[in-house]
């Protein structure tokens, strides 16, 4: 399903670890086993326990850095909120919260000003999970960077609770569900 990469930390870096959610700094030389490498972020092995990567730190696991998030520009639509929420994934399934049915409802609106908010109900797989807030920043961070999107709410809802039928058939496929 994935390939694992054994890198030593190039220096040191934040890192949040899973799923507590806590953050915490993995030190320069420290031995990793990069497990995912989807949305932007990496998942990575190491000192017992997973930790989830910024793009920002990159570089320290031997991955051409990539920039922060740059704003994409084009109209904005239901479809590019969708495709942008589809770039977003929980740091221990290889697969998006849109296809892993983790996103209840999307609403674009249009603001006073003229440009768009958008606001997105989401749940989680489990409710102890500490990383609905990393997961739903990373969401909220990534419509804000959609050209004409001034303001993106992404609310963590628990009803109704999440289920493995709510994953999508892409997502059953890539889980090896189908």
């Amino acid at each position: 399903m994935h390939n694992v990469t054994s890198v030593e930390l190039t220096r040191d870096i934040e890192a949040v670890q899973i799923p507590h959610g806590t953050t915490t700094t993995l030190p320069k030389g420290t031995p990793v086993d990069i497990t995912q490498t989807l949305g932007g972020t990496y998942t990575v092995h190491a000192l017992g326990a997973l930790f989830r990567v910024a793009s920002k730190d990159a570089d320290a696991l031997g991955i051409a850095a990539t920039n922060e998030p740059q704003v994409s520009t084009g109209e904005v639509s239901e479809q590019r909120i969708w495709d942008t929420l589809r770039t977003c994934y929980d740091p221990e399934i290889p697969v998006n919260i849109v296809d892993l049915g983790l996103v209840y409802s999307m609403e674009l609106k249009k603001l006073p000003e003229g440009n768009h908010g958008v606001d997105v109900k989401m749940t989680l797989t489990a409710p102890g999970c500490g990383m609905g807030g990393v997961i739903a920043g990373d969401a909220q961070q990534k419509l804000l960077c959609l050209d004409g999107v001034d303001e993106a709410i992404v609310e963590i809802v628990w009803d109704p609770p999440w289920h493995q039928s709510m994953i999508t058939a892409e997502g059953r496929r890539t889980l090896g569900l189908e």
